[in-house]
């Protein structure tokens, strides 16, 4: 399975903002990765010494592109996260979370130019964040007719 270089190679974050360490299993369609990291006191997140629950959302983004840099091996096309959808959080922050955090990503829609992914972040057998995101190619154009483009 992956571990962390191989996962460095295939997202853009590098250093402390990588924040998945390995990949327990993978598939066309979805993803498994663990982390410790949410425990580093050098966690680019923190604020105030504290890690808050929305910071899951970046850990299961960071899932979804290791999962689409897996799939899309030899493709260097850059992918933007536009939007985030149903976002329950189900903690107020993962300070004092012992062992690793489990990340999940599912690719639900795949269009070539842009994809749909739902994740989730597990502590053990807790649910501690759920969420949907849209995921562009950085070189795909958005339509002219688009409020605010001008």
């Amino acid at each position: 399975m992956p571990n962390s270089d191989v996962i460095r190679s295939v997202i853009p974050h590098q250093g402390e903002m990588c924040l998945l360490e390995r990949v327990l299993d993978w598939d066309e369609s979805r993803i498994r990765l663990t982390t410790a990291t949410h425990r580093s006191l050098e966690n680019p997140l923190r604020n105030g010494g504290r890690l808050r629950s929305v910071h899951l959302c970046e850990y299961g983004a960071q899932a979804m592109a290791v999962h689409g840099g897996l799939v899309a091996r030899g493709s260097s096309a850059p992918r933007l996260l536009v939007s985030l959808r149903g976002v329950h959080l189900h903690v107020n922050d993962i300070d004092g979370l012992e062992g690793e955090l489990v990340v999940e990503a599912e690719r639900l829609l795949d269009t070539g130019s842009s994809w749909h992914y739902s994740f989730r972040v597990l502590h053990g057998n807790r649910l501690l964040a759920e969420g949907r995101a849209a995921v562009m190619a950085a070189t795909a154009r958005l339509p002219d007719a688009m409020p605010g483009r001008g």
